[in-house]
């Protein structure tokens, strides 16, 4: 049976995106000359400190289907607003701790400036649009949900 339906990449990782995977997505793109520059943007979980309490981990979830429909809408608006060649996004699910890896996003085109701006756009839509959730876990155990700042 063939589908009409385009397949879409794998945008969830279980637990934090590991610097293996990182290293290996870009070993993938030596073999695209026509790209001229990568911008990678990585979010890592910070240990913050708040009201006298330290964050030692992220809890990420997320309405799966509407976030990959979001993400999936962003990255075609990328695509449409800048000249690329290449783009990926993942995200973390579950536990991250403080220090890992929660988000990669990965830009390549033929030009730096075209993957610099791409970079900041797709991040900010992403924090904006896409509804994904982190509940911070403190060394308490205790908890609470994150709340985005720019």
């Amino acid at each position: 049976m063939i589908s009409n339906e385009v397949k879409k990449k794998k945008i969830f990782i279980d637990g934090p995106i590991q610097s293996a995977f990182i290293g290996e997505s870009i070993a993938k793109h030596q073999t695209k000359t026509t790209i001229g520059a990568h911008n990678i943007f990585l979010g890592q979980v910070r240990n913050d400190q708040i009201d006298g309490k330290e964050v030692v981990a992220i809890e990420y979830t997320a309405y799966q289907e509407m976030a990959e429909k979001e993400i999936h809408r962003i990255r075609e608006k990328a695509f449409e607003k800048f000249d690329l060649v290449c783009l990926h996004i993942y995200h973390s699910l579950g536990i991250v701790k403080a220090g890992e890896v929660c988000l990669f996003v990965f830009v390549s085109s033929a030009h730096r400036d075209a993957s610099y701006q791409a970079s900041r756009f797709i991040v900010e839509e992403l924090k904006l649009n896409a509804p994904i959730f982190g509940k911070e876990i403190f060394e308490d155990d205790s908890h609470q949900w994150k709340v985005n700042l720019y």
